[in-house]
């Protein structure tokens, strides 16, 4: 790309390969038109002129098989005008990655930074990993965790990764735990929350979700691992299936609200904990086994925070 100002890029036709099949629009054309601005590629969806086989469409349209993309001539910013992710975050995320090989980045996600950028945010974990590693072409979230909470979060560094963690994801292969410290005694005996879960969005925007008989089957396995008297349980949590906020709407529906959860806690309980230091969500991806594609397995454990280690040390006084 040479230097100039800005520079217009013709028409492009994109076939959509039978591996990326499944991918929403968006996410497809951020991949594809490297170094064009995320506010650019949603201006051209939502001003339908993006079209795939000849027809406009949604920018949570999934691809098929086949497809044929058209992108319309972009105007580009000049290479220097990327616009780069904050050092300090660079450094942060640089520093919590907890094992790397040539195929899979491993990270212990601090709490409050989103997984991606979007919704008011020009970046998140991916775009500062695009960043860190420019070599990694293919570099993609194989999972999601909430803005809020911290922990262990999979990113591939190739498609063949990517699809081998998207198939054991499917096939309960991944074993991922969490620690979430909840409201109230949660009783020993209670060991599995099974209710269905649906996800609505509200006329805000806002994403919840929320259990009845017309969601799709959710499954979490608890654990006491700690209790506070009777005031507080810090629960192990097992999801064996993959929902939206699953452990958060399960440990409310169990009448257990996780500390510090503003869509699904229980208000007075997280201002004690506020109080105590406590800022945050306490739900954190401790544990995860991944099978790797060569036979072998991966175990990992991410420490949690500062904050959370003081709060709990507190809340023992």
């Amino acid at each position: 790309m040479t230097n100039t100002p800005s520079q217009t890029s013709g028409v492009q036709m994109l076939e959509v390969s039978p591996e990326l099949a499944g991918q929403r629009i968006d996410n497809f054309l951020r991949t594809q038109l490297k170094g064009v601005p995320k506010t650019l590629i949603y201006r051209i969806l939502r001003k339908g002129e993006v079209r795939v086989n000849k027809g406009r469409i949604k920018p949570e349209y999934k691809l098929q098989a086949g497809d044929v993309v058209r992108v319309p001539p972009l105007r580009l910013p000049e290479r220097d005008e990327v616009v780069p992710v904050a050092q300090g975050l660079l450094e942060r995320l640089n520093a919590a990655i907890v094992y790397e090989d040539k195929a899979l980045i491993v990270l212990n996600k601090p709490a409050g930074i989103a997984v991606h950028g979007g919704s008011g945010l020009s970046f998140g974990v991916i775009e500062a990993l695009r960043q860190l590693r420019p070599d990694a072409k293919e570099l993609e979230l194989v999972h999601r965790l909430d803005r809020d909470t911290s922990g262990l979060l999979m990113v591939a560094k190739k498609r063949s990764m990517l699809r081998h963690l998207h198939q054991e994801l499917r096939g309960d292969g991944i074993d991922k735990r969490y620690m979430a410290l909840v409201r109230g005694r949660w009783e020993t005996s209670k060991k599995q929350v099974n209710a269905p879960l649906l996800k609505n969005t509200l006329r805000s925007g806002e994403r919840m979700v929320e259990v009845t008989d017309e969601g799709k089957d959710a499954l979490t396995l608890f654990r006491v691992l700690r209790r506070f008297g009777d005031f507080a349980t810090l629960v192990e949590a097992k999801p064996v299936t993959g929902r939206t906020h699953q452990i958060r709407v399960h440990a409310r529906h169990a009448g257990h609200g996780i500390a510090g959860d503003n869509k699904y806690g229980d208000e007075e309980f997280s201002s004690v904990i506020r109080d105590l230091g406590g800022k945050r969500l306490f739900l954190h991806a401790y544990a995860l086994k991944v099978p790797l594609p060569d036979g072998g397995e991966l175990s990992l454990e991410a420490p949690v925070d500062d904050v959370w280690t003081r709060t709990l040390e507190r809340l023992g006084e």
